[in-house]
């Protein structure tokens, strides 16, 4: 129902629990984005503890992209106003790891 309603793009949430990083998940995601793709013609991205470029690429690869949020603010809180370059590095990172 909410697939065939929704707007814009569709935030698929990987794995149950808080957000932030992870090493494993268990949840098949690729059977969520066929669902969501038998539902309605919008993008749909995965996000939620996705924090390296190899776990960005799994998800770009089985959706539309991938969501990273909490590991930029970890930067953020890190560096602080220094954090622009940081960020923009950890972001060129992702983007390469997920058009490899």
């Amino acid at each position: 129902m909410i697939a065939q309603e929704a707007k814009g793009f569709l935030y698929i949430v990987s794995s149950l629990g808080v957000t932030g990083t992870r090493s494993k998940r268990t949840t098949d995601l690729a059977k969520i984005v066929e669902a969501v793709r038998k539902n309605s013609d919008i993008p749909c991205a995965i996000g939620f503890g996705i924090s390296t470029p190899e776990q960005a690429k799994k998800m770009a690869d089985i959706s539309d992209g991938a969501i990273i949020g909490s590991a930029i603010i970890k930067i953020l809180e890190k560096y602080g106003t220094d954090a622009p370059s940081y960020i923009g590095e950890y972001v060129k990172s992702m983007k390469q790891g997920v058009m490899s």
